[in-house]
């Protein structure tokens, strides 16, 4: 059975990764003032920084529509038995619905709920992709990927809650309150939603050193097959840091280094960073 394996842009997968498996990957809508941009096509992270720290305006991402699924999926189907696609978190987006909906008009296509974002995607992709690549059958690639889902821990710490105030994910105080006292909040996603875990305080490079100390210190949990470091615009000097720092806890076998998309970007804002991994 020949399987195409598709995802939306928010996965964050380098691109030597998407080519190697022959991943598709389908954009969601960056809408900047009136214009409607594909992610990865139409804007990258570093033109909507551009035109967000220029004054011109805010800008907000849309779903991939049911329509756009449709096409998706009709034509990876043209030269594929079966569709494997894996989505952002059902909690974070309408892409999930709006891809099982599109699904439910074909035969073999099949939409996981990731549960998550960025390279927390990523990890899952990879896996289908190797599962596929050993020729391994659907169902049980399919009954894998929904169990690995869980296991999937992802976690970053933002320079800045401008970008998240302004697509309404916390308040003007607490933007503001954050600023004012030098707060990083680390993000964690879980059971598919975002939340605060922690919150760390002072010189950014000293709170990634501290935030990948917490991650990985003293654990046994954790499955150190791979790991992905995720950044939004973020200087070559600390993420060598934050490579070296998980050296220095853990022992992955691949250390891979990823760019967040635009869709990231547009609510995470530049400078942040995060470490995505499993657990067993």
């Amino acid at each position: 059975m020949k399987i195409r394996l598709s995802t939306d842009s928010s996965s964050d997968l380098p691109l030597s990764i998407l080519q190697r498996y022959n991943i598709h990957v389908e954009p969601i809508t960056v809408v900047c003032g009136e214009q409607s941009l594909r992610d990865g096509v139409d804007i990258t992270s570093a033109s909507l920084f551009e035109y967000v720290e220029s004054g011109k305006g805010t800008c907000h991402t849309a779903a991939i529509n049911v329509d756009q699924y449709q096409r998706m999926f009709q034509k990876l189907l043209a030269d594929a038995d079966a569709v494997l696609h894996i989505s952002i978190s059902s909690g974070l987006s309408s892409c999930y619905q709006n891809a099982c909906i599109a699904a439910s008009e074909f035969e073999n296509v099949y939409v996981v709920d990731s549960l998550n974002l960025s390279s927390g995607i990523g990890h899952l992709v990879m896996d289908a992709a190797e599962m596929i690549e050993k020729e391994l059958p659907f169902e049980q690639i399919v009954e894998t990927i929904n169990e690995t889902a869980k296991k999937v821990e992802s976690s970053f710490v933002l320079n800045t809650l401008k970008y998240m105030q302004r697509g309404g994910r916390c308040s003007s105080m607490e933007a503001l309150g954050a600023n004012l006292l030098q707060f990083r909040p680390c993000i964690e996603v879980l059971d598919g939603n975002m939340t605060v875990c922690k919150k760390y305080r002072g010189k950014y490079e000293h709170v990634m050193e501290k935030y990948v100390t917490d991650r990985l210190k003293d654990r046994t949990d954790i499955d150190y097959s791979r790991i992905f470091i995720t950044s939004s615009d973020c200087s070559e000097e600390l993420i060598e840091l934050v490579r070296q720092t998980i050296v220095k806890y853990a022992p992955f076998e691949t250390i891979l280094v990823s760019w967040a998309s635009s869709t990231i970007s547009c609510h995470c804002g530049p400078n942040t960073l995060g470490i995505l991994f499993k657990r067993k």
